[in-house]
């Protein structure tokens, strides 16, 4: 599915909505959806993948990174990372504003163009937006034409992810489908699993959307996305599934990205 969100802004919007979440949080607080993970440390991540990610824009490199050594600048007390993290995207927003995103570029994923980066960190940090949201037992929201972009960026990249995913590779069966539909309006997407890997129906939801499917799964966009995201699961009143059971767990028993 083709988008025309402006992902620089939105990376700036999320990570405005992160720190405004973890200003007053306890620095301490447990963050169940990442284990053994503090606020801090949430935090410290979030930042630190946009900090790489700019200096990979930075660079504009043409093959994989040798090293990932960056100048963190980490704050010297917990109350410090609020400001940290807005910093890390004042940072990404100049090189965004600075670079041509649609330069050929080396990236692990299915775009091989600077904007690939920029698509990533958007989705890297809504992601962690909501998990500190849910560890204050907030609600999250996400703007469904937003959830409907990242559930097709999860899907398009994760088959590419075995380098730093490597359940993937698991990810085989004989010609069997899933289906991800969208409940709160238009919006599917059939996965295939092969012999040889999974991917995609390369048609396209239009063309592939009468083709029964092996399972499916049925929710909101923004549910969809936080339940590939490992965030929900799918056994939870959010869904409609049916179909092969057995298909299904093993998906989700290796698709964490």
């Amino acid at each position: 599915m083709t988008t025309t969100l402006d992902h620089p802004a939105r990376v700036a919007a999320e990570t405005a909505r992160f720190v405004t979440v973890v200003r007053t949080a306890d620095p301490s607080t447990p963050v169940p959806t990442c284990p053994g993970w503090t606020m801090t440390d949430l935090v410290r991540h979030a930042g630190s993948v946009q900090r790489w990610f700019t200096v990979l824009l930075r660079q504009r490199i043409q093959e994989p990174p040798r090293s990932r050594e960056v100048d963190l600048r980490l704050p010297e007390r917990p109350d410090g990372y609020p400001d940290w993290l807005a910093e890390a995207a004042a940072q990404a927003g100049a090189e965004f504003a600075a670079a041509d995103l649609d330069a050929p570029m080396w990236a692990w994923g299915a775009d091989q163009h600077a904007r690939f980066w920029v698509r990533r960190m958007l989705f890297e940090t809504l992601v962690h937006r909501v998990d500190a949201e849910l560890a204050l037992g907030l609600r999250p929201e996400i703007d469904p034409v937003l959830a409907v972009d990242g559930v097709s960026e999860f899907l398009v990249n994760l088959p590419f992810a075995a380098v730093f995913a490597p359940d993937t590779a698991l990810l085989r069966a004989a010609d069997r489908s899933i289906r991800f539909t969208r409940t709160d309006g238009d919006g599917e997407w059939l996965v295939r699993l092969r012999p040889d890997g999974f991917g995609l129906d390369p048609r396209g939801a239009d063309a592939s959307a009468d083709v029964p499917a092996d399972a499916t799964v049925r929710g909101t966009a923004a549910d969809l996305l936080l339940l590939l995201y490992g965030r929900l699961d799918r056994a939870a009143d959010h869904f409609e599934v049916e179909g092969d059971e057995d298909l299904l767990a093993h998906w989700f028993a290796n698709s964490a990205f």
